[in-house]
Order: structure tokens, then C-alpha cells, then sequence
């Protein structure tokens, strides 16, 4: 990859920050050098790279009551399968 001439400025949750370059080191990747395919990307499709769309009312319902706590967790796989399968 070429040497980096700009430098980019951005500011960001450092909870985000975190799991996001935790997430990119799991797949090999610096957060920068994410970063550098994600633009390289929208360069070269003219594009984001993804579809963004807005989130319809029962999405921002889940979202908020996400955000309150109001979900239930699960510890592991199982534990949701059979949280799934607790009506069969």
C-alpha cells in the first residue's frame, strides 16, 4: 500500500474507537489501513460502499429499548437456540 501523504482528522467515541479497531485487528487490519480501503473503496465505486437506509419505526423501537438495557442477553449460542426453541 502507498505511504499515507494526508492525514485525516476525526473525532469519535473512544468506546467506538475501541471496538472498532479491535474488530479490524481481528481481521489483520490498523484502523487506518480500514479506513484506507473504506475510501479507496467510495473512490473507486463512486459510492458508499454499503447501503444506508432509514431505519423504519419497529427497527428504532428495538434500537432505543437496546439502548435502555430493555433486551434480553444471552451468554452463548445455546442459550439463544434454546430461548428459540423453548415453544417447539
Amino acid at each position: 500500500m502507498q505511504s499515507a501523504t494526508e492525514m485525516i482528522h476525526v473525532r469519535i467515541d473512544p468506546k467506538l474507537k475501541s471496538k472498532a479497531t479491535k474488530t479490524f485487528g481481528a481481521m489483520g487490519l490498523s484502523l487506518s489501513e480500514a479506513v484506507r480501503v473504506f475510501l479507496t473503496r467510495v473512490a473507486t465505486d463512486q459510492a458508499f460502499p454499503f447501503e444506508l437506509r432509514v431505519p423504519n419505526a419497529e427497527t428504532v423501537a428495538a434500537m432505543k429499548a437496546g439502548d435502555r438495557g430493555e433486551v434480553v442477553k444471552f451468554n452463548n449460542v445455546e442459550e439463544l437456540m434454546a430461548d428459540l426453541h423453548a415453544d417447539d
